[in-house]
């Protein structure tokens, strides 16, 4: 059914087009007379409050008086844009459309913040706090658990119940600390609900924050604690019997596999294995720092 031109115009929310500061009275004493008056200029629209000033808005075009068919108004919905594309907000990251892109030009504090208003995924509605990590941010040692459990969703940081006390202790032995080129982190940011299994789906959101953190922090070597983390880490179903021992690679870095400190805390007869990978470890470090201060030929 054709509608006239001002249900047209009304629709399109362009009534009213010019918005007069005052009243024109010869001019509307002249056309109700049926005289032409010449001329008549109508000041532009002033911007609403919110509207940056060089943003220019578009004046409706010139409609047919009669009628409009539906062909005419998919032609004119592109001149209803009144801002340009740099003033309209990212939605990219909220939508998921171009999330990953998104996240991979983040810097450090950017990339805190879109991971501390995440709702990507089901886990924002029951976590307490995100875990971003812990640790220096140029460090040569990364070490990756799974997700946070109840103490790290209350305190907002990674490993600080008894097997954080215990990961404390594994990198004591090995020369380490918490916090001196040490960084700590997990493959979730939140904690999934009863410390169950992470999803798949969970997996999928938080991987570019893991992604983004390695590039920045720029780690020489990547210590995966725990079957999940390695699994997700390598993209491999193999068991941690199995990936031991070995040099993986994660986006280019270095990466070996030994157990989560909550494992070993009830299976202590592996204390003895994960010690053997920590010492791998470090002789993987000096291997790397030997070849990197060695001049290149």
């Amino acid at each position: 059914m054709a509608l006239s031109r001002e249900d047209m115009l009304r629709e399109l929310e362009l009534l009213p087009m010019w918005q007069l500061r005052a009243p024109l009275p010869d001019a509307v004493t002249a056309l109700a007379a049926g005289q032409s008056a010449g001329p008549v200029v109508a000041e532009p629209v002033v911007a609403e409050p919110g509207i940056e000033k060089d943003q220019t808005l578009v004046p409706a075009p010139q409609l047919d008086q009669t009628s409009i068919d539906q062909e005419s108004v998919e032609h004119l919905v592109p001149v209803l844009t009144t801002v340009e594309d740099h003033a309209l907000p990212d939605m990219s990251i909220t939508l998921g459309e171009g999330r990953r892109d998104s996240i991979q030009r983040m810097d450090w504090q950017d990339l805190q913040t879109c991971v501390s208003a995440c709702e990507a995924c089901n886990l924002s509605g029951t976590r307490t706090q995100t875990v971003f990590g812990v640790g220096d941010p140029h460090a040569d040692w990364l070490i990756v658990g799974e997700a946070p459990g109840a103490e790290e969703d209350r305190k907002g940081e990674p490993f600080v119940g008894q097997a954080g006390k215990l990961l404390d202790n594994m990198l004591a032995a090995i020369q380490l600390k918490r916090g001196d080129n040490v960084y700590i982190a997990n493959v979730l940011k939140c904690r999934p609900p009863q410390n169950r299994d992470p999803h798949g789906e969970e997996v999928l959101q938080c991987d570019p924050f893991l992604k983004r953190q390695v590039e920045l922090i720029q780690p020489k070597l990547i210590l995966a604690l725990g079957k999940f983390a390695a699994q997700s880490l390598l993209e491999t179903d193999a068991t941690i019997a199995s990936l031991r021992g070995k040099l993986h690679r994660y986006q280019g870095v270095p990466v070996i596999v030994t157990y989560h400190p909550a494992y070993l805390l009830r299976n202590l007869p592996d204390k003895a294995k994960a010690w053997q990978d920590l010492c791998f470890a470090v002789r993987t470090m000096q291997d790397l720092q030997s070849a990197a201060a060695s001049p290149t030929l």
